[in-house]
């Protein structure tokens, strides 16, 4: 159900953002685009099952390849006094609308503990986001990650092929040719990363994927240092081209889909919106910085510059490897306690969630059926409160 609204929401964001670009104006339509694009990936994870929670919150990436994407977010119905309708809406997502269903009734309790203790403290504000360790570890991995994603290089490639394939002597209609069959990588690697994200996990796609962009990036200013525009060479014209095509489908089976889909998983409900638009705002400042340096750098220095994204490249890598805390399988309750008790230095940890929401739900499944036939959902959140 999720995946289809998203489908249907992104042809009608398509035509919302070409009339508001018609009527109201580019900038006023981009601030638009920009809202949906750090709201999205919250909306796909709070929908979504833990366990496929990464290749939902991943669509957005692949339907940014084909088109754009739109969705209505709604807070948790749970967090306003309406705990009838939030069951039912997690029966909906969860179990074909069935309210007594034991994984709906585990993740519900769960919810609902997790609003208790938020409402128990006073209301959150952008300040705290940088007030203790744990939140402000999360804002800090948020804006690195969406800095990483930057600084890949992917937006240097992307905006300014043309210039960048001219240095090996690449004509301006080839190169723009070959940015068309660079979209289709684009897509390819997308759809990879939801095939895969939820089994291999988050940190070694990251991890393994900067190094590998640091790598074609070495390759690439090697060819352009060693065959330049006065000296072509169609064995480097294509090695070159290649080399770009699979930096493009490497990029997008990782950092480019887990560069939205990381931030809207790591903080809890009272601070996600916060949170996510910190790291929306990063990933803007540094998308305008590097297509304001790129065409200058290009021009001045060459294939040097490219020195620039081999050192980033090998910094996130390393940066992720010993910073970055494995989400895969956890509940996005579980994120408060996991930056409260997760060491920061990740490698070795062992740490585990307290919360057991398979188990629980095995319980509920091993006692006798919740709801007779014609029961509501009200009839289920007694028995919910009397078991707890």
């Amino acid at each position: 159900m999720a995946c289809c609204i998203f489908v249907v929401g992104g042809i009608i964001q398509t035509a919302g953002v070409v009339i508001a670009m018609l009527y109201v104006g580019r900038l006023i339509a981009g601030l638009g685009v920009g809202f949906l694009t750090m709201i999205i990936p919250i909306y796909q994870a709070e929908l979504s099952h833990r366990k496929i929670r990464g290749k939902i919150t991943s669509l957005q990436q692949l339907f940014n390849a084909i088109g754009q994407i739109f969705a209505t977010w709604i807070g948790w119905l749970c967090d306003h006094d309406r705990a009838e309708e939030g069951l039912k809406t997690l029966a909906k997502l969860h179990a074909h609308g069935d309210i007594s269903d034991p994984y709906v009734i585990a993740e519900y309790e769960l919810i609902q503990a997790q609003i208790a203790e938020e409402h128990s403290q006073k209301k959150v504000g952008y300040i705290d986001l940088f007030k203790g360790w744990p939140n402000l570890r999360r804002t800090i991995l948020v804006m690195a990650i969406q800095a990483s994603c930057q600084m890949t290089g992917v937006s240097a490639i992307q905006y300014f092929s043309p210039q960048i394939f001219a240095q090996i002597g690449i004509s301006t209609g080839e190169s723009l040719l070959f940015q068309g069959v660079t979209a289709i990588f684009a897509f390819l690697g997308t759809a990879t990363c939801i095939a895969t994200i939820d089994s291999v996990g988050r940190r070694p796609l990251e991890i393994y994927g900067c190094l590998f962009l640091c790598i074609t990036f070495v390759i690439n200013a090697a060819i352009i240092k060693v065959f330049p525009a006065s000296a072509p060479s169609t064995g480097a014209h294509w090695a070159f081209v290649v080399l770009t095509w699979l930096f493009n489908f490497v990029f997008f089976w990782t950092s480019g889909p887990l560069s939205w889909s990381i931030p809207a998983e790591l903080f809890g409900t009272a601070m996600r919106l916060k949170g996510v638009s910190w790291g929306a705002m990063t990933s803007f400042a540094f998308n305008t910085m590097i297509g304001q340096v790129t065409p200058i750098a290009v021009s001045a220095i060459g294939w040097q510059y490219y020195i620039v994204f081999i050192v980033c490249n090998l910094g996130n890598a390393i940066f992720f490897w010993a910073f970055l805390p494995e989400t895969k399988g956890l509940n996005l309750e579980d994120m408060d306690e996991l930056f409260r008790d997760h060491p920061t230095f990740v490698p070795r940890s062992h740490w585990v969630p307290s919360s057991h929401i398979d188990e629980d739900a095995l319980v509920y499944s091993k006692r006798e059926r919740v709801l007779e036939s014609g029961k509501t959902a009200a009839d289920v959140l007694q028995h919910v409160e009397r078991a707890a």
